[in-house]
């Protein structure tokens, strides 16, 4: 499984290509897609960035779901038909829609953001905001995590 961490600042060039961080390519399973799959983020003004196989583990949830349920429908619009399979150049590079682009306000530098199986994308003033307001969510809830043991367990 992918794992994405830190977060890295890139500049996203006059035709919307922007380098991949050399430690996220290697997180990515390349045998099943070389590149990344990006879709607008439901929750904030980022973009959602992960490998072919969590999109596979993504259709498996959705799958769970009654069939033709309003749930399976909505979440299917809002995740398989926004996404885009977007390959790597020779130079780690991946070419992003405007329509990407302009969801998450990105015109000029990119803020790759490490979040465990996935990524994000954003404009890095507004990861600033973003991720402040999520440090003073976590100290204002005291909010803590039991540990899982590999085998799933909790410890």
């Amino acid at each position: 499984m992918a794992l994405f961490l830190s977060t890295y600042e890139n500049k996203l060039d006059r035709k919307g290509r922007v380098s991949v961080p050399a430690s996220f390519r290697a997180a990515l399973p390349i045998p099943l897609f070389n590149g990344v799959v990006l879709f607008r983020s439901h929750k904030s003004q980022a973009l959602e960035g992960c490998g072919m196989d969590r999109m596979e583990t993504l259709s498996q949830s959705i799958d769970s779901l009654d069939l033709f349920s309003d749930a399976q429908d909505d979440l299917a619009a809002t995740i398989f038909a926004d996404a885009h399979q977007l390959n790597l150049d020779s130079d780690g590079r991946i070419t992003v829609p405007q329509h990407l682009l302009d969801h998450a306000n990105i015109t000029e530098r990119v803020l790759f953001v490490g979040a465990g199986p996935v990524f994000r994308i954003w404009e890095p003033e507004a990861f600033k905001i973003y991720q402040n307001e999520a440090r003073a969510k976590v100290k204002d809830q005291n909010l803590t995590l039991k540990l899982s043991k590999p085998n799933g367990g909790a410890s």
